[in-house]
């Protein structure tokens, strides 16, 4: 599988943004997906996780109620909705993908494949 991401832009705060993650093939419903994303000087950080069936969903606690995740398995495409954004969102998001495991990975050395990231940028 080869993730895709697209929807980054620039957004005032408060405002939202969808981020999807394409990855075609009929295994896409045999990978736990997850986002992550990564500001300038700081490490990688967990965003949040589906289960490969879209039924189990996590979140980091800095987003819990904010961002939805959600994924389409006939569409190959994975989704963030980011609401109620602010500047400390701002970062490239990375989409990435693991072979379905138990329980659903949530730290980024347990994925093994990943997407080249889009910027998304928050103003204040």
């Amino acid at each position: 599988v080869h993730p895709v991401e697209d929807g980054g832009g620039v957004v005032q705060a408060g405002g939202s943004l969808r981020l999807s993650c394409a990855a075609p093939g009929d295994t896409f419903i045999l990978f736990n997906m997850g986002w992550f994303r990564q500001a300038p000087g700081m490490e990688r950080e967990f965003v949040a996780a589906i289960s490969g069936d879209g039924v189990m969903t996590f979140y980091a606690e800095s987003v819990k109620g904010r961002f939805t995740i959600s994924r389409d398995n006939n569409l190959y495409t994975m989704y963030l909705q980011m609401d109620m954004l602010n500047p400390e969102d701002t970062a490239v998001y990375y989409c990435a993908a693991k072979s379905i495991t138990f329980p659903v990975p949530r730290a980024p050395e347990e994925f093994d494949y990943w997407g080249r990231g889009t910027l998304v940028t928050v103003s204040s």
